[in-house]
């Protein structure tokens, strides 16, 4: 993610989110080290997140809904958010083009990750 020794944001992935995002690198650069004082592991767990949700969404169910927008931004599936996919959940939520935000807007609903959404799947997320 960063560089390991020295806790600073891989150039890699800097210029992968300058690329892809609306945030310019000084932006980058202050996302990367709050997300690092809050989360000094680089990670945020779905516990973590479910909080932070629960915080901006205060009368929510506070499962249901964070866990599966959680799963759509976990986009390597490993059960935690990194600080890349962090920032492209808060651009596309924030800013993203229309068809980026339909994309995760398709993959909150495909539940399942088989790329259809089924009426069953709509159920569960409504």
């Amino acid at each position: 993610m960063g560089n390991a020794r020295s806790g600073a944001l891989s150039k890699e992935i800097l210029e992968e989110l300058k690329t892809n995002t609306r945030f310019s690198e000084e932006e980058l650069c202050r996302w990367y080290e709050s997300f690092q004082r809050q989360c000094p592991d680089g990670r945020i767990s779905r516990g973590e997140f479910e909080k932070i949700y629960g915080t901006f969404f205060p009368n929510s169910d506070p499962r249901a809904p964070p866990r599966h927008v959680f799963r759509s931004f976990d986009t390597n599936d490993d059960g935690t958010l990194d600080f890349r996919e962090y920032i492209i959940a808060l651009h596309l939520t924030s800013s993203g083009k229309t068809h980026l935000k339909l994309e995760w807007a398709f993959s909150l609903f495909d539940v399942d990750r088989n790329g259809e959404v089924s009426k069953s799947e709509v159920l569960e997320i409504i």
